[in-house]
């Protein structure tokens, strides 16, 4: 967690004839945080990097994150030099958002506030015998 824009930044640079799109939360890019400044050093025009911002740890447990406790990322991308930094309300801008990437020559980064909802979660069974038994059937092996 925290390298998805470093990620990206390799990608852009390695594959400069390629629109990179880097998609992630505001709990991974505030881990990260710091990759936004040699994103802004090397300024990839290939580069757009959209953060999902629900204002919550949601791996944790859905504690507040610093987004919605003040942090502005838009600033924070704009005071590391990415000057194409903005924000938006909903998901129904991301369709001009995805259509203006090509456009724009750039590196982008775009904060996309989102609801905050708990998804249903489904944890994985720890029952170790259980386990091994599920694997061995998926391989067609007899459990024991």
């Amino acid at each position: 967690m925290g390298g998805a824009a470093s990620l990206g930044l390799g990608l852009a640079l390695a594959q400069p004839d390629e629109s990179v799109i880097v998609i992630t939360g505001d709990g991974e890019q505030l881990m990260g945080i710091g990759s936004l400044a040699s994103i802004a050093v090397k300024q990839p025009k290939n580069l757009t990097i959209v953060v999902l911002d629900n204002g919550h740890f949601g791996e944790t447990g859905m504690q507040r994150s610093h987004s919605s406790l003040g942090a502005d990322l838009v600033a924070v991308a704009k005071g590391f030099g990415i000057a194409d930094s903005f924000s938006v309300n909903s998901t129904d801008a991301c369709e001009d958002i995805a259509q203006g990437i090509n456009a724009r020559k750039q590196t982008t980064f775009v904060q996309v506030f989102i609801d905050a909802n708990q998804p249903p979660r489904m944890l994985p069974p720890r029952d170790g015998p259980y386990i091994k038994n599920r694997f061995r059937a998926a391989l067609g092996l007899t459990p024991f």
